[in-house]
């Protein structure tokens, strides 16, 4: 089912984000402005890493990964958040995020990827990971929203990928107890909820309440943590 609604998340992002899509595919035969080129440059730099990383990480760690371990990661990703947040709240504005994609040098990009791939991990949010990483990084919070969905479209199709040639059986043995009126309204609804969520989380975003933002996104990080660890355990 996961896979039907990982679906319906990249249709959403891709129909949200369809100005950017285009400029990235016409950036491809060499035909995008800058700004279309050079987010083709992050997204071809930071889905590499993804696809490395995450690739291994399914593969190898996830398989043999249990118990409390699994929630460790986002529990530590939530506290920094929220020391940031306070930082940022002490600093009284003159801590304020500014960079946009245009200062990302590759070393930046590789560390999104990074911060991408250990998604792979059971109980780590991928848009968690990625944007608390470039607000982290003083990326400002509508690009870092925006990056990350955009972020997400090839990630997911190489994500669908590799659940399919990785787990071909588990994925045949779902896929023919769930009927087409049951795939077609998980896609609908994963469609749906996708659009509100970026919409709203952009709308956030761009309030200029960072600190705030900060403390909310670390807070959802360590439930997000302590839910793994709990339900790992049981």
């Amino acid at each position: 089912m996961g896979l039907f609604l990982e679906a319906g998340t990249f249709i959403a992002a891709t129909a949200y984000f369809r100005r950017q899509v285009l400029g990235v595919l016409k950036a491809l035969i060499g035909k995008g402005d800058s700004e279309s080129r050079l987010l083709l440059k992050f997204l071809v730099v930071a889905t590499a890493v993804t696809a490395v990383l995450g690739v291994v990480i399914y593969k190898v760690v996830s398989e043999s990964l249990t118990g409390p371990a699994l929630g460790l990661p986002m529990i530590a990703l939530g506290c920094i958040l929220i020391g940031d947040g306070a930082l940022i709240t002490l600093a009284r504005g003159r801590r304020t995020p500014t960079r946009s994609l245009s200062d990302l040098r590759v070393r930046d990009m590789i560390i999104i990827g990074f911060a991408q791939g250990i998604a792979a991990f059971p109980g780590v949010s991928r848009s968690g990971a990625t944007v608390s990483t470039m607000l982290l990084m003083g990326v400002k919070p509508e690009d870092s929203f925006k990056l990350s969905f955009i972020a997400l479209i090839p990630a997911s199709i190489g994500a669908a990928g590799v659940t399919v040639l990785l787990s071909k059986t588990s994925v045949g043995s779902v896929v023919t107890t769930l009927t087409a009126p049951i795939i077609i309204l998980a896609v609908l609804v994963a469609i749906v909820v996708g659009l509100i969520s970026i919409r709203t989380l952009l709308r956030a975003a761009g309030s200029k309440r960072i600190a705030l933002l900060a403390f909310v996104l670390g807070i959802l990080a360590i439930f997000s943590g302590v839910s793994s660890i709990y339900f790992g355990a049981g």
